[in-house]
């Protein structure tokens, strides 16, 4: 198995170079109580520069002219950070730096104890691959990311599609880069805990002029029309798919949960499978008003038989110190309680990627069964 990260030691102070590190030199790193060091050479003074990480961290000049800070204890996962100095935020060059906040910026990927199922391992490997194809609702070249399996060179079967939504300021590479998709799929099946699967990875950052954004089926407007008039169409072309809603699956993180939630539900003709992580749908963000399934998706509650017949899963998931943990929750029980079918679940953690990895690989092990 290929580490996420290594272990090093400077004197008896162990700590971890994490794999977002540009280099393995040693900074940034995380110390045992999951702190994180951070060390700089300059000549200018940074004892006022912060760290998005930690407001009370700051940077001390050591004896060697270097500039070194320590931050509180962060839980495991990965997280988004910058250097602010003059009031300029900036990204830090010895991390790696990913589309996350609406903008590029540093990360560094704290490992959790035991859990390495996105880690690479020694198994059969997918492919990621970078398409490029024309949008009629954009009216312009677009990109996604597309994971095909191990197998999928080897001869002619077709399989089926798991289409996979980013959240809101990250794009089509985040489910690929921060997510681990790839390596959660190609573990899983080579364990036997998941089929064989196609996954689409696209930009859902698109409206359509007059229509907004916002958690509403109208808000979600260009999101359709690109998936099911471009997108769907476009991949049952160039793919080996199950052309058909049995075979393909719809889910997605945050603001990509709420596209899986309004486009999927429209949609039962195109899907068997909907799952929605961390979304704000609920309630929980400053947007979001308060919730009525019916009202939101009309036939939701009043047709809820239909909704149980015609999917084979609706799936949602969040984290358990999210703010969108309590709405969540209360309205999974209204649904629930109103006889909707829905398989909910919670892990550790807050509205961040270390959750949406753990949803993707809960939610992919029962797709297409």
């Amino acid at each position: 198995m290929l580490a996420l990260c290594c272990c090093k030691s400077v004197g008896a102070q162990e700590f971890i170079v994490p794999q977002t590190n540009i280099n393995t030199q040693g900074y940034p790193h995380v110390l045992p109580d999951n702190s994180v060091e951070f060390r700089i050479r300059s000549s200018e003074d940074l004892s006022q520069m912060k760290v998005s990480l930690d407001p009370t961290c700051r940077f001390e000049k050591q004896p060697d002219g270097s500039w070194m800070a320590r931050t509180k204890p962060l839980v495991p996962g990965f997280h988004y950070y910058w250097f602010n100095i003059g009031g300029m935020d900036v990204s830090d060059p010895a991390s790696k730096s990913y589309f996350g906040c609406g903008r590029m910026t540093s990360a560094i990927d704290i490992p959790e104890d035991g859990c390495d199922f996105y880690y690479i391992k020694d198994v059969p490997h997918g492919k990621v691959s970078i398409v490029t194809y024309y949008s009629k609702v954009r009216k312009s070249y677009a990109t996604m990311y597309v994971y095909t399996p191990a197998s999928y060179s080897e001869g002619s079967k077709h399989y089926p599609v798991l289409y996979l939504q980013h959240g809101g300021g990250e794009d089509e590479s985040g489910w690929t880069l921060q997510g681990k998709t790839n390596n959660i799929l190609d573990n899983l099946i080579a364990e036997g805990k998941a089929k064989e699967m196609i996954v689409v990875m696209s930009n859902g950052n698109i409206t359509v002029p007059g229509a907004g954004f916002g958690y509403s089926i109208q808000g979600m407007k260009g999101f359709e029309e690109e998936l099911t008039e471009v997108i769907i169409p476009f991949v049952d072309k160039s793919f080996r798919t199950v052309p058909d809603k049995q075979g393909r699956a719809l889910a997605g993180l945050s603001m990509g949960g709420g596209q899986s939630f309004f486009v999927g539900l429209q949609h039962t003709e195109l899907f068997s499978h909907i799952g929605v992580f961390s979304t704000g749908v609920f309630g929980g963000i400053r947007e979001t008003k308060s919730f009525d399934a019916e009202e939101s998706m009309p036939g939701l509650i009043s047709q809820h038989e239909t909704y149980n017949q015609s999917l084979r899963l609706f799936y949602i998931s969040v984290g358990t110190d999210d703010p969108r943990l309590s709405p969540t929750q209360k309205a999974v029980s209204a649904m629930q309680q109103s006889g909707l079918a829905i398989t909910f679940n919670t892990f550790p953690g807050d509205h961040e990627w270390q959750v949406w990895r753990k949803s993707l690989h809960d939610f992919a092990q029962k797709l297409f069964r």
